[in-house]
């Protein structure tokens, strides 16, 4: 059995973190001191230029989200392959697959 790549892991849990947070707003949307916050709701402290990262990894590499500048907060909105992966209609690589709800 090859041995478990953590650090990948860790990685596709944060991006489907970041996809569920975003799920949750009315507009789909959040800034990344937020999302700063949210992941350090689930023990993940990170620095907003990490987080930067990933919410261009999101966007370039699966195209889950697109992402806008105000000022130096970055904006990140769920498009359409980000929300189907939220709701488990596609499968994204590199992003944590979604567990079913428990009223699945």
């Amino acid at each position: 059995m090859p041995p478990i790549d953590r650090s990948a892991l860790v990685l596709a849990n944060i991006r489907l973190i970041i996809l569920r947070a975003l799920a949750e707003e009315d507009n789909e949307s959040l800034n990344d001191t937020i999302l700063q916050v949210v992941l350090e709701q689930f023990g993940y402290s990170r620095s907003r230029d990490f987080i930067a990262n990933e919410l261009t990894w999101l966007e370039k590499e699966v195209g889950a989200v697109r992402t806008s500048h105000a000022g130096s907060a970055i904006i990140a909105t769920l498009v359409d392959p980000g929300r189907d992966h939220v709701t488990r209609r596609r499968v994204l690589h590199g992003v944590q697959k979604p567990s079913k709800a428990l009223d699945d």
